[in-house]
């Protein structure tokens, strides 16, 4: 989709010629075209075009005169006048992808500004913003709907003066993306077109072309392994529960990272049934699986090499059937651990208890980071703008934090201290799956806790940013794609 360019804004004559421009202390804002510039003098001097961020101009130049562009239409986007960093650009790139989509342009060719900033940030941001700004999930729609947007935005074209430095981070931008949005597809995708296998089938195609080594525990493995987390949960659904390990190796002196999604396919709440509005949306509790494995081909297709990398996703449904988990069962957990299930919609601790307790005594990760769509108390305490992170060790929760910012995905660190622990306490077993009301996020971490011993761990509850995440220009609504660019980003700024 993304692409450099050797044609000039001079010659192009394609759908949309864009131009970024600052929003300056006085008089009107310029992008460096002398036409293009006296066009927003005239605007400015109406009141209507300043070049803050996120307001935009566009027009239609008229042809045959000269000096005047060849191209259909023009597009100025503002930029404001604050601080730049990826974020304005990643914003700058979505507003430019869905006003180009909104006028139905296929193509477009964007003038990289000549502005005092880091050009790889600049380049990165704007690639990211572009591609996550030209989402959309159609796949199921089968009429043209007349009045919609464009169907798709096929080519972006980048030009500068400089095109040396832009290829490295317009690949690296294009990456990120892409692999978000897919993401995004796999919690798009209804709950009877997305089940456990389709984990496991993504998984070993991943495999396949990148070089990887993909692993499918099945359902009889799983008994023999004692996975009583996995397989209590899964007792409701008529499908069977599938793990999927995928592996991604560097070389045996590198850290390994040990990442793990909650791949809860569908959850109804089990028997601790979940209230009816609203429960469609339970298609997205897998969005953690999805990011885990999004950000594994991230880190395959860009080759990165400064870690190991093996991923897990529990998956499974979670359904009301006849044999379904009751509340007040006891299951045994891999490795031994008794729980009382008191709800049987505190499932995905469950699952990820399993994995986590066999991924880090099979594997020996240096460190883990788990995602999942956890608890609807971090939606309480964060509403949909920030990723709750809770962790064991504050080297992880610092890199993290880090790479959330840089990401656009921001996180917020959360305690997890002894006294939360001491909610899960069982009269009758070793732990029980919830604790009081208050402090869901924290107990359900604590609950984890339980089964990472002293390895370096770190859990983002995603429940309140999977979907409904902040509003934004690159964001579309539903499911947002997120922990896959700051998984990403994690991997690539790595240094010991």
């Amino acid at each position: 989709m993304l692409q450099l360019s050797k044609i000039g804004p001079k010659t192009y004559v394609g759908d949309l010629l864009v131009y970024l421009t600052r929003r300056p202390g006085k008089g009107s804002p310029r992008c460096g075209n002398g036409t293009v510039d006296a066009i927003i003098r005239q605007v400015h001097g109406l009141g209507e075009f300043s070049g803050k961020e996120g307001e935009h101009l566009l027009f239609y130049p008229e042809k045959g005169k000269a000096g005047e562009v060849s191209a259909k239409r023009i597009l100025v986007v503002g930029l404001g006048k604050e601080a730049l960093d990826r974020e304005s650009f990643r914003k700058a790139g979505g507003t430019i992808a869905s006003l180009a989509m909104k006028g139905k342009a296929e193509e477009l060719l964007l003038v990289l500004p000549d502005i005092d900033c880091d050009p790889s940030e600049m380049i990165e941001g704007l690639s990211e913003g572009i591609v996550l700004g030209a989402y959309r999930f159609k796949k199921y729609k089968t009429k043209k709907e007349p009045d919609a947007a464009g169907e798709l935005l096929a080519k972006a074209a980048f030009y500068g003066a400089d095109s040396a430095g832009i290829a490295k981070s317009l690949k690296m931008g294009e990456i990120s993306a892409q692999c978000a949005c897919k993401a995004r597809d796999m919690a798009n995708e209804p709950a009877n077109y997305w089940g456990p296998g389709n984990f496991s089938e993504y998984g070993r195609q991943l495999a396949a072309t990148h070089g990887m080594r993909c692993t499918v525990l099945d359902q009889a493995r799983m008994k023999k392994l004692a996975m009583g987390g996995i397989l209590g949960v899964n007792q409701g659904s008529a499908l069977p529960p599938e793990m999927v390990i995928l592996e991604y190796t560097v070389k045996p002196s590198a850290p390994t990272l040990l990442l793990v999604g909650k791949g809860l396919t569908f959850d109804s709440g089990g028997i601790s049934l979940k209230p009816s509005a609203g429960m469609e949306e339970m298609k997205y509790d897998m969005c953690g699986g999805a990011a885990v494995l999004c950000a594994m081909q991230a880190v395959a297709q860009a080759k990165l090499k400064g870690l190991n990398l093996v991923a897990i996703v529990p998956a499974t449904e979670n359904l009301p059937g006849p044999a379904a988990l009751k509340p007040g069962d006891v299951i045994t957990q891999y490795g031994g651990k008794t729980v009382e299930v008191v709800n049987t919609d505190a499932e995905g601790r469950l699952l990820l208890a399993d994995a986590l307790a066999y991924g880090i005594k099979k594997y020996k990760p240096d460190m883990v980071v788990d995602v999942a769509t956890l608890t609807g108390a971090v939606i309480v305490g964060l509403g949909h703008h920030r990723t709750g992170l809770l962790s064991n060790d504050d080297g992880l929760c610092d890199r993290l934090l880090a790479a959330g910012t840089r990401s656009g995905e921001p996180l917020w660190r959360l305690p997890l201290d002894a006294e939360y622990t001491k909610q899960l306490k069982s009269e009758i077993a070793d732990l029980k799956n919830v604790g009081k009301k208050d402090g869901g996020t924290i107990t359900a971490a604590a609950f984890l806790k339980e089964f990472v011993g002293e390895t370096p761990w770190a859990h983002l509850d995603i429940a309140g940013t999977a979907w409904d995440f902040t509003e934004k220009s690159y964001v579309p609504k539903g499911p947002s794609g997120i922990a896959v660019r700051t998984l990403f980003d994690f991997v690539r700024n790595w240094k010991k």
